[in-house]
């Protein structure tokens, strides 16, 4: 999972998503998806006209826009004019139980140089699409890639013949797939941030996720609601949860303990901050159900962003899961073996 330095927020959500490469030669694909990332999933076509048709058939049956939002009219009136917008951020996590997530067309890789379309009208016809795009160029096209970028055409422009081309490839295709997320979570996490969750526009945090991700290996996250914070997956599926207390949360569970009469230990713990609580049996605080508080508690870690965050990792027990994780690398697995099924080929 690799985040775009230059985006100082977080997506509300993040995976690894489908790779498509478009060019004429079959032997300069199949060379170059030899030398990818291993652990990219790419779909090939030399016919122009046909990805077009696939990719737009994807996001019109697949995938028509990720917003768990729910209108509905007003339930006194019965007036259309009047609506109400639920949000159901359950929906955001619960993914995690879809191997389809996977399959989204997220990243296009275009020759520039194709007898039945130019690369610029291939990425021209995808403009209204949340897919980000990338042309591949030789010595003599650089301008026109140019031209097509300084237009908002293609997203990156990669010259086939530099003698690193596989690994910048790799770079961009990594950096376009944050941006791919970006693009879908923007209209919900302005909407999320101006409550419960203001760590997803907060630079800092988005820093911490990023070290946290490179050093445990994960591969994707969810924003999770109760307690907020972020799920993080690693490439087989293992659940970690990363609970992230604000003092003003912190002051709530306080309120919650004291209520319960819990142990001194506890309170003083939780008022001064060393501690941050996971308490699933009391759906998120204290109660007398959860006797043997330390197991529910685990050191404070310190984030400095525009307030103070107080996070800690719990692996995430699989019961608190309605159905089992599909990982990354069941989808990988799946996907050698029939890609035809998952993607619609």
């Amino acid at each position: 999972m690799t985040f775009n330095p230059q985006d100082r927020h977080l997506p509300v959500f993040q995976h690894p998503i489908l790779t498509v490469l478009v060019d004429d030669s079959r032997s300069f694909m199949d060379s170059l998806v030899f030398q990818m990332d291993r652990t990219r999933p790419v779909v090939t076509f030399t016919d122009p006209r046909e990805a077009l048709q696939w990719i737009r058939e994807a996001y019109t049956t697949r995938f028509t826009g990720f917003l768990p939002v729910r209108v509905t009219h007003d339930d006194l009136t019965f007036l259309t004019e009047r609506r109400t917008v639920q949000l159901d951020i359950d929906r955001i996590h619960r993914q995690i139980h879809d191997i389809h997530r996977f399959v989204q067309p997220g990243v296009i890789v275009v020759d520039y140089s194709m007898p039945q379309m130019d690369g610029l009208e291939f990425c021209r016809a995808l403009q209204d699409l949340p897919c980000k795009t990338i042309l591949l160029t030789g010595t003599a096209d650089e301008g026109v890639a140019v031209q097509g970028f300084n237009h908002g055409l293609i997203d990156r422009y990669v010259k086939k013949h530099d003698s690193n081309m596989v690994e910048r490839l790799d770079q961009e295709i990594d950096a376009l797939q944050q941006q791919y997320f970006t693009t879908l979570s923007h209209t919900l996490r302005d909407l999320l941030t101006r409550h419960s969750f203001s760590f997803l526009s907060d630079a800092a945090m988005a820093e911490r996720v990023r070290q946290l991700a490179a050093r445990y290996g994960f591969v994707e996250y969810y924003l999770y609601p109760n307690p907020a914070g972020i799920l993080l997956l690693t490439a087989q599926g293992q659940a970690t949860l990363m609970v992230i207390e604000t003092r003003t949360s912190l002051a709530s569970q306080v309120e919650s303990a004291e209520a319960y009469d819990a142990p001194a230990a506890l309170t003083e713990g939780l008022r001064e901050g060393r501690i941050v609580p996971f308490f699933w049996p009391g759906n998120g605080m204290y109660t007398p159900a959860c006797v043997d508080w330390e197991q529910y508690c685990l050191p404070a870690e310190r984030v400095e962003g525009r307030e103070e965050f107080l996070y800690a990792l719990f692996d995430l027990p699989r019961h608190l899961l309605d159905e089992p994780v599909v990982s990354f690398r069941t989808f990988l697995t799946e996907f050698e073996r029939n890609e035809g099924s998952l993607t619609g080929r």
